[in-house]
């Protein structure tokens, strides 16, 4: 007999409210959850394919244990002493850098991926932190530090009531949002249209997002900064800067006037592709619009000057009074942040903390590059040991970092591996022993990250659909016997970690002035938790602390776990509002316009005003019915358009002699991949495009479904030494490539 249960889709950042049917121990069906707050019943192809994603026969069902060379099944008692025996030594005898952590983009998907490997890397005491962050999005993470003191201070558009939308990067309506959670997107830019409001989108790509505009510009790959540098200077000469209610909180305007006053919209053209009075008529449309929104994505980050790009899109914002406004881009405040603290200087934001081993790469944000992990595991040099465990949580890094090759080689060669991770991939296959957590009906669900960057506030929490089956082991009870494990607790109770984070967390709160339970007791304070497992007593107690929280009694009517649960469809917290200066910790207590590192790195852009790439340049791209290299073994999510091909024009295939469907090589600095061409205008003339997350085709994996359309691993054509300065962001557009027909290189 069937039943419906509610879960929160965790296959994309639009985080859509699901109704699931259920049958037994498995869902069946599923469909957009109507009363949802947030998304009112909108699903895409992925959510209604959770039922596939969920059951997928090749999710592992028990942990894996190498022995003897080969992957075989074990308790989860054998594969935690198998953890504690494999980490243990290598930090007593190496120290704890020897160990490297990588975090894949699931995690932010996940509750447990939120909650516990902050903890591990606590716990551990490594710098050698690794995540998909540094393939994505990091530059906004280093600009939204230098300009605001908090590189998790990332403003949205105001999709909801904004006259004018310019997207730079960004392809909405197949990746559903990105660094900007907003449900229905499509439908968001069409209400944006129909009440006579303008997009504007700027891409190398006609997407199906540029196709929407009202007006497309097919800039040259990597340039993006410079455009928006040449619009900002546009501002400027024109007498058109006005920053409104902000104009208290901006330092710097002068010096970054000045720091601007090379890039003429004249000396951007040509590099850029876009005509000069073209670029004077992008930046007197954004000042005259009523409202304003600048929003950019992966394709101004994974640039050569990603985070001046990212930099420059909030100077937009700032220029034109956008920033912090109603219908520009403002600042969400999740149910589960911090207890806000009142305006005022704060410690700012510090890059370069430590820096890599080998390359001497800084951190950001406490991460290493991605790029550099093969090389941390493979170099030996005179500084510090090399990273000889490592612990990968969620994470295919084989596929989604630069010369994946190297990388496979290198964790082919470590002392000791554990993942944790629902498939034997190309990644986890090298583990020692693989961790595999339940399917996503079988887990509870919050949006810890997806609800900071929010375009409406609001709070929703889900529990279970469907129970345990009989071996599995929680999500969160497996990471927090990971923690106990790898940092010399092995055998502990899990629960543990659960209170160590709440004493923690309470001990310090009750010692702030602005708490809502400053000189209270903390003990007494975790009694009144509620709760059936250590992670809801977590989240009741942020939702407690939190800036909508009941303070453990001072706001009777504010946000509990009971309160939330009574609510299954979510609780309306309202429409985004302005929130400066509260957000703001920079050392100054202002918006910093010119931060010092930022104008470090300017003359570099200066230099590139005098570049003029020629020859064929790749870009990446997005498909709506995958998520990197997540979904590629669901037969209903493959096929069809979501195919590994590459687009190529119609003007560069018949130079180069290739037919539509024909095989092609393509060569780039890090290695060559064979794959199909699909000519296409939907690429300007010199472009080419190929999508990220494909290349299933190594052994020793088990993705029957993927094997048979493994597609190409576009990563391989980067040999990872392009990096932008500031982030560590790899470089994955734009770069050089070399094309020929398949028997001609």
């Amino acid at each position: 007999m069937s039943r419906t249960a509610l879960r929160i889709c965790p296959l994309c950042e639009a985080t859509c409210g699901l109704t699931l049917t259920v049958e037994g121990a498995r869902v069946t069906g599923a469909r957009g959850d109507r009363d949802d707050v947030f998304s009112k019943g909108f699903i895409c192809p992925k959510g209604a394919s959770f039922g596939a994603v969920d059951g997928d026969p090749d999710r592992l069902r028990a942990p894996l244990v190498r022995k003897d060379g080969e992957l075989r099944e074990a308790t989860w008692e054998e594969a935690f002493d198998a953890v504690a025996a494999g980490i243990r030594p290598v930090v007593e005898r190496y120290g704890a850098n020897a160990v490297g952590v990588v975090l894949g983009n699931p995690n932010v998907h996940t509750m447990a991926g939120a909650l516990y490997p902050p903890v591990l890397i606590a716990g551990l005491g490594t710098r050698s932190l690794f995540t998909a962050s540094t393939v994505d999005q990091m530059p906004k993470h280093v600009s939204s530090g230098l300009l605001y003191g908090d590189a998790n201070a990332i403003p949205v558009p105001d999709l909801d009531h904004t006259d004018h939308l310019l997207l730079i990067g960004a392809n909405p309506l197949e990746s559903n949002g990105s660094l900007c959670t907003a449900p229905d997107f499509p439908g968001k830019l069409k209400a944006l249209k129909a009440r006579g409001g303008t997009l504007t989108v700027i891409d190398p790509r006609r997407t199906r997002t540029a196709a929407l505009a009202d007006r497309h510009l097919a800039i040259r790959p990597g340039t993006d900064a410079l455009l928006l540098a040449a619009m900002a200077y546009t501002l400027f000469e024109e007498g058109l800067v006005d920053l409104k209610d902000l104009a208290p909180w901006a330092d710097g305007l002068d010096a970054l006037r000045a720091a601007l006053g090379d890039f003429t919209p004249e000396a951007a053209a040509e590099v850029c592709d876009v005509d000069a009075g073209t670029i004077r008529a992008l930046a007197r449309d954004l000042a005259a619009a009523p409202t304003a929104a600048v929003y950019a994505r992966i394709g101004s980050c994974t640039v050569p000057h990603g985070t001046l790009a990212s930099w420059l899109v909030d100077v937009l914002n700032i220029l034109t009074g956008n920033l912090d406004r109603p219908g520009g881009a403002l600042f969400p405040q999740a149910a589960t942040d911090r207890t806000p603290r009142p305006a005022g200087p704060g410690h700012g934001f510090t890059l370069g903390r430590w820096h890599s081993r080998v390359s001497e790469h800084p951190e950001a944000k406490g991460e290493l590059p991605l790029s550099a992990l093969a090389e941390e595991i493979d170099t030996a040099t005179e500084e510090g040991e090399p990273v000889r465990a490592v612990i990968t949580i969620a994470a295919n890094p084989v596929l989604s970092a630069p010369d994946g090759d190297r990388l496979d080689k290198a964790l082919g060669s470590l002392d000791f591996m554990v993942s944790v991770d629902p498939y034997l991939n190309e990644t986890s296959r090298h583990a020692h022993v693989v961790l595999p957590p339940p399917p996503p009906s079988q887990s509870p669900h919050h949006d810890f990250a997806f609800n900071t960057l929010a375009v409406r506030n609001q709070v929703r929490y889900t529990r279970p659909a469907i129970p345990l089956e009989p071996g599995r082991m929680a999500e969160t009870e497996i990471l927090a016997r990971l923690i106990l494990a790898a940092t010399g607790m092995h055998g502990a109770d899990p629960s543990a970690v659960d209170d160590l984070v709440i004493g923690q967390t309470l001990g310090k709160s009750v010692k702030e002035g602005h708490s809502p339970v400053h000189g209270r007791d903390p003990q007494e304070l975790a009694a009144r938790l509620t709760g059936d497992t250590g992670p809801e007593r977590r989240l009741d107690m942020m939702l407690r602390l939190g800036p909508y929280g009941d303070g453990f009694g001072v706001r009777p009517d504010g946000l509990t776990l009971e309160k939330l649960l009574a609510h299954p469809h979510g609780i309306d917290l309202g429409p985004l509002k302005s929130r400066l200066p509260q957000p703001l910790k920079t050392v100054s207590g202002k918006v910093e316009l010119l931060p010092e590192p930022i104008a470090g790195d300017l003359p570099r852009l200066r230099a590139a005003l005098r570049e003029r790439p020629d020859g064929l340049v790749l870009v990446g791209r997005r498909h709506l019915r995958s998520n990197n290299s997540w979904m590629h073994n669901v037969p209903a999510l493959t096929g069809g358009t979501n195919r590994c091909t590459l687009h190529i024009h119609p003007e560069d295939a018949e130079r180069l002699g290739l037919r539509d469907g024909a095989s092609v090589r393509v060569k780039g600095a890090g290695g060559e991949v064979v794959t199909q061409a699909e000519v296409t205008d939907a690429v300007r003339p010199g472009v080419v495009s190929l999508p990220h997350g494909w290349g299933h085709n190594r052994p020793g994996t088990r993705l029957n479904h993927a094997l048979k359309n493994p597609g190409v691993n576009v990563n391989q054509l980067l040999d990872g030494s392009l990096l932008d300065p500031l982030s560590g962001n790899a470089v994955l557009n734009g770069v050089p490539v070399k094309l020929a027909t398949a028997s001609a290189l």
